[in-house]
């Protein structure tokens, strides 16, 4: 049995606590937050123990799920690992990037198990991949959102694009050659609206688009590659993927000709994977409990939380230089 607890009982937290207890081989030893709010309502919907001093809670631990605001992440994680405490952290892992430094160091130190919650890794339309050969050279997501106040503390990078940097770094082996980027702050002190261009050494390209002041949610990720398409509704669970099919492929149910010119044809074959309905939040946190129960490796590393805010400051602080130039451009108009 595993001995797990919580910092954090905000909306998140909640879910995080609800989801526990309903993993096999986990003991939910409790919760810690300095509110009473959030810690009452808690108490009250889930029969947990609430505790008032973070120490107490990590001793009683093996793992620690940090479900709080990103601003505190790394002092709570610093604190589990000095007790040699493996760790869930909800992206983004910390508030800054030396932070983020540090915490690997420390993650290395410790000899622990530290999982970072990229949970669209786990989204039923990206599992359906798993067994699929996937080699983009043009990416494009949408990842839109009605506003919410929730997760104004950082811009919307770091609060919704990160996700699908995330995947775009898990899915193309290459290193970042060029970013370009452009945001604008229209109801928060924050950047609430993005749009990125990262270019890979390998030719690949991604175009990432942004927005926490949506009218609709979206949540879309195409991929193009060659021969084939592949398109990932992450907020519908849909995924389909449109190829075209060899000379010597037998013909499948939803395959359809096409002219390519000159009298010659081609087949496209139409693909609808197979969606198994699955909680993604359930997935990735039994998926970190059994990484610490067998000692296999975490499939969300810190190595790849780091590399994912490493990204989005990059293109955090290309937004910052193209405001920066904006208003110098004011001043001597």
């Amino acid at each position: 049995m595993l001995k797990v607890g919580v910092f954090g009982a905000g909306h998140l937290g909640k879910i995080h606590i609800q989801q526990w207890l309903q993993i096999p081989g986990i003991i939910l030893v409790g919760f810690f937050d300095p509110n009473d709010d959030n810690a009452a309502t808690t108490i009250t919907e889930y029969q947990i123990k609430r505790y008032t001093n973070a120490e107490d809670l990590i001793s009683a631990a093996d793992a620690l799920d940090i479900v709080t605001n990103t601003t505190s992440h790394f002092d709570i994680a610093k604190a589990c690992l000095l007790q040699s405490r493996h760790l869930f952290i909800e992206k983004p892992m910390t508030h800054t990037m030396e932070e983020a430094r540090e915490l690997v160091k420390l993650v290395a130190e410790a000899n622990v198990k530290c999982q970072i919650g990229h949970v669209e890794r786990y989204n039923p339309a990206m599992l359906a991949l798993r067994n699929k050969k996937l080699e983009p050279m043009f990416i494009e997501t949408h990842r839109l959102a009605q506003f919410n106040p929730r997760g104004t503390d950082v811009a919307v990078i770091l609060d919704l694009m990160i996700h699908d940097i995330d995947i775009i770094l898990h899915l193309v082996k290459s290193p970042v050659r060029r970013i370009s980027a452009s945001g604008v702050a229209v109801i928060s002190d924050t950047f609430d609206i993005a749009n990125a261009r990262i270019e890979f050494d390998n030719g690949c390209v991604a175009n990432l688009t942004a927005s926490r002041i949506s009218l609709k949610k979206m949540r879309k990720m195409r991929l193009f590659q060659r021969d084939a398409y592949i398109g990932i509704d992450f907020l519908d669970k849909k995924t389909e993927i449109i190829r075209l099919k060899g000379d010597n492929e037998e013909k499948g149910f939803f395959d359809f000709p096409i002219e390519i010119g000159a009298g010659q044809q081609k087949m496209i074959s139409v693909e609808m994977p197979n969606i198994n309905e699955v909680n993604a939040i359930r997935e990735e946190l039994a998926d970190f409990a059994l990484a610490i129960l067998q000692d296999k490796p975490v499939s969300v590393s810190v190595y790849d939380g780091l590399h994912a805010m490493d990204v989005a400051h990059q293109i955090l602080h290309k937004m910052m230089m193209q405001v920066n130039n904006d208003n110098a451009e004011k001043v001597f108009q």
